[in-house]
């Protein structure tokens, strides 16, 4: 009688922070064992038995706790059927959906109902979601951490949705308050919003012109801020999508201070480069606006260093039109990159380069990004975790064409660019995803 549901035996496996060659045993879709010895050959016996080619690398499925569906309400924007998909399709195996851009925006329980409910029976991959924290519902934010919320995503200025308004400073700390009394975290958009009006307004098509409508001393000032009402409240506090070089610094320094301050940045920033973007190219739009190459530099430093945490999309798309591709206009365009299908690609590229191997691309993309939301069956390939797998082939070079892409509107910064490796396969609980076939994600829970 068999041992295992699966046995999958590869050449190299990311453990952790080593790349071994590893046999991996699944049970009830869970990782049940691991073994070095004999690695390829062994004595384990398994209903079923996969052998990885040489070239290919088993890497955790990768969990990006920063994506925006948009349904429902602006399920044209991006809904769970193509989100999800261009999710396998990456190799990311959880996703945790943003609050806004949907209708509703999920503040209360009832919004989280709908969200689920939308959710059901379309998601290839498994999906948590975010609470969001607004003027009008401080004070009842304990209902949605007990309905399973995993944070809650705030805005400093405003979010560029009616929806969803932002929070001043007093009610910031209101809300810092009452999610440090449940040990909940607050996630922002870091940007000072007064620093933004007093900046120069935007229009027209020059990205400088974009650029300096969002300098980076409104994130520094957003920072020191956030930093400072959680050194009074005791509050968790997670910065979202950095981008500026020198914010890094603020970062380290309120976590060597024992504040409670996470922080994230996003492959568009680790790959993109402001002196390569064209006048009116809105498909690069996004804020924090993507910077320059020391700003980029510093960002690489910090993940290298452990002051920034994790790398997540912000996969946050809109229909062409939105996008004023036609015009090229960066005063009116949404903004915001579509990149979930491409992010280990894209940013294993630029890793090689500086030096960097798999394994710390795989705890940026994949460990930490769980841990930051309280998954530890996910992200990691260990004994209890869940089995699931992004199939890497690292040498294998592609050109991203859109119409290769999974998500709602093939409008990508991407198009066009070299990629350095593919993902061939993705795996849930120890069964690669079709997608032809019917969508196995589960709905997660911080409470499940």
């Amino acid at each position: 009688m068999a041992d295992y549901d699966l046995l999958i035996r590869a050449p190299r496996v990311v453990i952790g922070q080593a790349e071994v060659a590893c046999t991996v045993a699944i049970r009830h879709g869970r990782i049940a064992a691991l073994t070095q010895e004999d690695a390829l050959g062994g004595e384990m016996v398994a209903e079923n038995v996969v052998e990885l080619a040489d070239d290919e690398v088993l890497v955790p499925g990768l969990v990006d706790t920063h994506v925006h569906v948009n349904e429902p309400g602006r399920t044209e924007w991006e809904g769970f059927a193509t989100a999800t998909a261009a999710a396998a399709a990456g190799g990311v195996t959880t996703i945790v959906d943003m609050p806004l851009n949907a209708i509703p925006p999920t503040i209360d329980v009832p919004a989280l109902e709908a969200k689920r409910k939308s959710a059901t029976g379309q998601a290839y991959v498994d999906v948590g979601f975010f609470g969001g924290a607004v003027p009008d519902n401080l004070g009842s934010l304990r209902a949605l951490h007990d309905a399973g919320v995993f944070g809650f995503k705030c805005f400093m200025l405003p979010s560029g949705v009616d929806e969803f308004e932002s929070l001043g400073p007093d009610q910031l700390v209101a809300a810092m308050r009452e999610i440090a009394a449940f040990d909940g975290v607050l996630l922002a958009h870091a940007e000072d919003a007064e620093t933004i009006a007093a900046a120069p307004a935007v229009s027209g098509r020059r990205y400088a012109d974009f650029q300096g409508s969002r300098p980076p001393i409104a994130e520094c000032r957003a920072i020191e801020l956030l930093v400072r009402l959680a050194r009074e409240t005791g509050a968790r506090v997670h910065v979202v999508h950095l981008s500026s070089g020198e914010a890094v610094s603020l970062v380290a320094a309120a976590r060597a201070e024992g504040i409670r301050l996470t922080a994230e940045t996003c492959p568009h920033y680790l790959t993109l480069d402001a002196a390569d973007i064209a006048d009116g190219a809105t498909a690069y739009k996004c804020c924090p606006p993507i910077r320059g190459r020391d700003d980029q530099d510093r960002l690489w430093d910090g993940l290298r260093a452990g002051h920034l945490d994790a790398v997540v999309s912000d996969h946050s798309p809109a229909p062409p039109e939105l996008k004023s591709l036609d015009t090229g206009d960066f005063g009116v365009a949404w903004g915001g990159i579509a990149s979930l299908q491409l992010g280990l690609s894209m940013t294993w590229t630029h890793a090689r380069r500086r030096g960097m191997g798999l394994p710390q691309l795989v705890d940026w993309m994949a460990t930490k990004p769980a841990d930051l939301v309280g998954l530890p069956h996910k992200g990691r390939i260990a004994p209890g975790a869940d089995a699931d797998f992004a199939v890497f082939a690292p040498d294998d070079g592609f050109v991203v064409d859109t119409a290769a892409l999974r998500h709602r509107h093939p409008v990508t910064p991407y198009a066009g660019c070299e990629a350095a490796g593919r993902v061939r396969q993705t795996w849930l609980r120890g069964r690669p995803i079709s997608l032809g076939s019917a969508p196995r994600g589960r709905l997660l829970s911080r409470v499940a």
